[in-house]
């Protein structure tokens, strides 16, 4: 018996249920987005010369890494067209770019320009 799109439930062998979750995709894009942030993280903790990450930096990286990546699990979820699942992915990737550059660099020269 299907409950909703992305899960199922079933009677197995002695009426047992169990509860599937086949959404590899998600999972794999969360998990590279907390791959991500231990790039910093490891390379603080190893010395490496101009990294230097506060707990607010890692917060808004990950909100940026994990915003990302649920956005583009929705645009693939919902829109069927390739083109346009192409067109709007890439658009997700163009705004996370610009962000992350304004807080890094402050390319736009807006108070939320980073040091």
């Amino acid at each position: 018996m299907i409950l909703f799109r992305g899960f199922s439930v079933f009677a197995g062998k002695n009426s047992a249920m169990t509860r599937t979750t086949p959404n590899k995709r998600l999972i794999a894009i969360l998990a590279t987005a907390g791959a991500l942030l231990l790039v910093p993280f490891i390379s603080m903790r190893l010395g490496a010369e101009g990294v230097d990450w506060k707990i607010f930096d890692f917060i808004v990286a990950g909100t940026l890494l994990f915003g990302t990546g649920l956005g583009i699990e929705i645009a693939l979820r919902v829109i069927k067209k390739f083109e346009y699942r192409v067109a709007a992915c890439v658009a997700i990737l163009v705004g996370l770019a610009v962000v992350w550059a304004e807080l890094a660099v402050g390319i736009f020269g807006t108070p939320l320009a980073g040091s």
